[in-house]
C-alpha cells in the first residue's frame, strides 16, 4: 500500500524581531490567497515579537492594568477570540494560515492540536505539559506556557500559539494574561535554562508538521512576502 504524500506547506520565518502589524497584515494577505483559491498552498509563520500588546476582538480592558490610551507599549485591538496577552522577543509565535476544512473542519478540534503541539514539545524535553479543562492554552506545573487565539474567515485561520522561551516575564505584570486571575505565566527557560528560542524553533516547527500531518517547504520567489 502506498500512503499519499503529506502536503505542503509555505514556511516564513523572520530571525529579526517583527512588529505586530506587520506580521498581522501577512496573514491577512495569505488568509486572502486562500480564501480566492481554497485549495492552495496553505502557510506557516515563525517569528518573535517586537514588544506590544494585544487585545482579542471581544476583549474589554479591564484586564490591563495601565490607561489604554496612554499604553506602555504598542497596543493592538485584533480579529483573534481571547483577552489580552504580551508578545517580545523570547517568545516564538507560531500563525498557521490553514484551510481548517482539510484538518476537521472543527474550530475546537484546531484549537486542541495547536496545544497538542505544544504538548508534544515539550515531551521531546522530557517536560510534561497540561491542560487545563475550561481553558484554552498549555500549562507546566501551574505556569502558563503557552497562550492560543485564533480567528477564521470561512474556515482560513490566521493567529494561532506563543510559546514563552527565554523572554522576560516583566511586561506581562501590566496585564491580567489571556484574563485569568489565578494562574500564573511561566517561560520554559525556568526549567530549562541551557534552551532558547532560537533552539525551540527547528523542534517547534517539526512538532508542528508532526502533528498536522505535512511538510513544510520554503516560499518561491512568487511567494515572498514584502514587508515584514
Amino acid at each position: 500500500m502506498t500512503l499519499a504524500p503529506k502536503p505542503d506547506a509555505i514556511l516564513f520565518e523572520s530571525v529579526d524581531p517583527v512588529p505586530f502589524p506587520a506580521a498581522w497584515d501577512a496573514q491577512r494577505r495569505l488568509q486572502q490567497r486562500l480564501l480566492q483559491d481554497p485549495a492552495g498552498p496553505e502557510a506557516l509563520l515563525l517569528l518573535e515579537h517586537e514588544p506590544c500588546y494585544t487585545l482579542g476582538r471581544g476583549a474589554g480592558t479591564a484586564h490591563l492594568r495601565f490607561d489604554p490610551a496612554d499604553p506602555p507599549l504598542p497596543l493592538h485591538r485584533i480579529d483573534r477570540g481571547g483577552e489580552v496577552t504580551h508578545h517580545l522577543p523570547g517568545q516564538l509565535v507560531l500563525y498557521p494560515v490553514l484551510n481548517l476544512q482539510r484538518h476537521g473542519g472543527d474550530l475546537h478540534l484546531y484549537l486542541r492540536l495547536l496545544e497538542q503541539v505544544v504538548i508534544d514539545l515539550l515531551g521531546t524535553f522530557g517536560l510534561e505539559g497540561e491542560r487545563i479543562e475550561g481553558l484554552t492554552g498549555v500549562w507546566l506545573e501551574g505556569r502558563k506556557l503557552a497562550a492560543i487565539g485564533v480567528g477564521a474567515r470561512r474556515w482560513i485561520s490566521q493567529h494561532g500559539l506563543a510559546l514563552n522561551v527565554d523572554c522576560d516575564l516583566q511586561g506581562f505584570e501590566a496585564i491580567v494574561p489571556c484574563g485569568i486571575v489565578d494562574r500564573p505565566v511561566g517561560r520554559l527557560a525556568d526549567w530549562r535554562p541551557d534552551l532558547t528560542a532560537a533552539d525551540l524553533r527547528q523542534p517547534l516547527l517539526a512538532c508542528f508538521a508532526g502533528r498536522f500531518q505535512m511538510r513544510l517547504r520554503h516560499p518561491m520567489p512568487q511567494e515572498t512576502l514584502a514587508g515584514w
